[in-house]
């Protein structure tokens, strides 16, 4: 007996204490341990932010500077400015203050070749000659273009960035950040070729006037296999490298499983030699990490739809009390994996409270915010799931009081009273003076009339 009372006892206490340590929801995720001076995983179709590590951080970019120039040069093409097969010749002033153990593709001076080439030689091996051949085209000079580059970063709403060259090479006052980056890389991707073409894994540049056939391998390890193996992500896709001393090991990139996208930002990563003599970067290695993380934790769950009932909000003028609100979309967000629906917080926030009728469906009554322990996840505008008819005795009424509030009304209606009062004074002064002045003079009885007497004969 004793024994079945200690066993009882015994899994009782297993599992209360199993219970204590299965957090509930979201904090069941634990955060990747990124080893790199700054990171970001965005959720690519939302914007929300996934994972963050000193995101706003002023770093060396190194040529992650490049996903910017891309983004002016195409921003270029798009207006008109240039074309992709529009040819450039290269001139000596673009090759002036490049370092000479620098990312180059051989260009040299007097060389031709076209934007799109020029593009694949500056995304796919870093070409730094490239930049500076495309800022002078773009802008006619190389500080021009970055002067380009400082107002479309202020325009995207970069706050910690600010660039002195279009390639990225060292320099005490070209910096940026994270989330800048992931802006920056957001903007660029509105352009279908962005991705083209930095997402190529080896590119063939046609023979030259002064040189060979070309081919080009891509600098990101995670598309590529050609400098090194032991990084390639299935899944990724995209987008930029960059290093030198200052900057560390940087990388860009997105990566799409099914449904869920990311876009990956991290910065100031070391590369370090491992026992066995081989050398593993950092850059390459964490943005898996966060890719595995983010994909093994996180899916897209429907909050709301776009025809469920989200509340009411009440109505005047009206016979109806209140008219429902629906949601403006069906809102889908990407949550942890184990996290439970109720723990979402849903708050409700009226453009007015009444809504006056009349009110037609589809109107945007207000707006319905979600919140997962504190933090906002996502707004969305809430409409009139019918049409509310207004009562015309109601909004007479409600007219009349309205104008009997006004400034202009009170006046008018002191005006009246005044005026008021004036009458009846001067009435009740006239009445006065008509009974003092108006009797009789003699004051005296009438000698005529019936005496009630008989007649004398």
């Amino acid at each position: 007996m004793k024994t079945k009372r200690f066993l009882s006892v015994f899994f009782l206490a297993l599992l209360l204490v199993g219970q204590l340590t299965v957090p509930a929801g979201a904090e069941r995720v634990t955060d990747p341990d990124i080893q790199a001076k700054a990171a970001l995983l965005v959720d690519q179709k939302t914007g929300a932010v996934v994972y963050s590590l000193n995101e706003h951080d002023e770093l060396y970019p190194a040529s992650l500077t490049k996903i910017m120039t891309c983004l002016l040069v195409l921003e270029a093409v798009d207006e008109g400015r240039l074309a992709m097969d529009q040819e450039i010749t290269a001139a000596a002033t673009a090759m002036e203050g490049l370092a000479d153990d620098g990312s180059t593709a051989g260009i040299k001076v007097g060389e031709t070749l076209t934007v799109e080439e020029l593009l694949y030689c500056m995304m796919v091996v870093s070409a730094n000659e490239a930049c500076t051949i495309l800022a002078e085209k773009v802008s006619g000079t190389v500080n021009s273009f970055v002067s380009a580059m400082n107002a479309k970063a202020h325009e995207l709403g970069c706050e910690n960035t600010h660039f002195m060259n279009p390639h990225g090479l060292h320099d005490s006052q070209h910096y940026t950040s994270a989330w800048d980056l992931y802006l920056i890389t957001k903007a660029a991707m509105e352009y279908p070729m962005f991705m083209t073409i930095c997402d190529t894994s080896s590119h063939t540049v046609p023979p030259t006037d002064v040189s060979e056939e070309r081919q080009l391998h891509n600098t990101n390890y995670l598309i590529s296999g050609w400098r090194s193996r032991g990084y390639l992500y299935g899944d990724a896709h995209g987008v930029k490298t960059g290093s030198h001393s200052q900057a560390g090991h940087c990388l860009v990139a997105t990566a799409q499983k099914a449904s869920v996208g990311f876009i990956s930002v991290v910065l100031g990563a070391e590369r370090v030699q491992l026992e066995d003599g081989t050398w593993w970067t950092y850059s390459f290695g964490e943005t898996i990490k966060l890719y595995d993380w983010g994909f093994g934790n996180f899916a897209y769950q429907t909050v709301l739809k776009e025809d469920d009932v989200a509340g009411e909000a009440p109505v005047s003028l009206s016979s109806a009390d209140y008219v429902t609100l629906r949601p403006a979309k069906t809102l889908e967000l990407l949550l942890p994996k184990g996290v439970d629906m109720e723990e979402l917080e849903k708050t409700i926030k009226l453009a007015a409270d009444p809504v006056e009728a009349p009110i037609a469906e589809g109107d945007v009554l207000g707006t319905m915010t979600v919140s997962l322990n504190g933090e906002e996840l996502a707004e969305v505008n809430l409409l009139a799931y019918t049409d509310v008819e207004a009562s015309r005795l109601r909004i007479f009424w409600r007219d009349l009081k309205n104008f009997f509030s006004t400034a202009a009304a009170k006046i008018i209606l002191a005006v009246v009273l005044v005026l008021a009062v004036i009458l009846i004074g001067w009435k009740v002064l006239f009445s006065r003076r008509r009974y003092r002045y108006g009797r009789s003079v003699g004051g005296g009885r009438s000698r005529r009339g019936y005496r009630g007497g008989k007649k004398r004969r």
